[in-house]
């Protein structure tokens, strides 16, 4: 006969057991061979875009829902069709002191899933440049097959907020505009969540 005192601990055994792993918090991992990712804006001579090659994340859900959501893109791994581009962009980042970029989240203000589509709002840190700044992500996303999740949307940023001088070139002649946006459509790959 088990004395009372070994009761207790033995139910809860059975019942992490029966449940698995819905009591644990699952990891989701940014996958970097499906994410596009780009940084666009305006100069008084023509638009502009840079391209994102390489970022990592991770989607922490716990008990069905997200938990906690993290982006981190190297500055280096931003691209454009014009070397003095990356040049200025790096510049401009203050890529010596501050070679990432990052997004932490600090709420998951909302979830709603709709057969396979899942709409999320975040409030989060947007760090650029050194400067944390608190934002609000809106994503658009999918579940593309168990346990594959895509999210996109976008997020706009003025450069002077984060203590950056929009930069130039020609000798001044042209111009970067403040404002910037960052596009990103983004896969999230781990266990199946029902």
């Amino acid at each position: 006969m088990i004395k009372k005192q070994f009761l207790f601990p033995v139910i809860l055994l059975i019942i992490s057991l029966i449940t698995g792993n819905s009591m644990q918090a699952q990891s989701l991992k940014l996958n970097p061979k499906t994410f596009n990712m780009t940084i666009a804006g305006t100069t008084n001579v023509h638009n502009f875009e840079s391209k994102v090659t390489l970022a990592s994340g991770e989607l922490i859900i716990n008990a069905k829902q997200p938990q906690s959501l993290s982006v981190e893109i190297p500055v280096k791994g931003i691209k454009s069709k014009e070397k003095l581009m990356d040049d200025k962009t790096y510049e401009a980042l203050r890529i010596d002191k501050n070679p990432t970029i990052s997004f932490k989240s600090t709420e998951i203000n909302s979830v709603k899933v709709d057969g396979s589509n899942i709409n999320v709002t975040v409030t989060g840190n947007l760090t650029i440049a050194g400067i944390s700044k608190k934002v609000l992500l809106t994503a658009l996303g999918k579940i593309v097959k168990p346990g594959v999740y895509e999210f996109s949307g976008s997020i706009p940023v003025k450069m002077t907020d984060y203590k950056m001088k929009p930069p130039t070139a020609m000798l001044g002649m042209m111009k970067v505009g403040d404002d910037i946006k960052l596009k990103y459509t983004v896969t999230f790959e781990g266990p199946a969540i029902n």
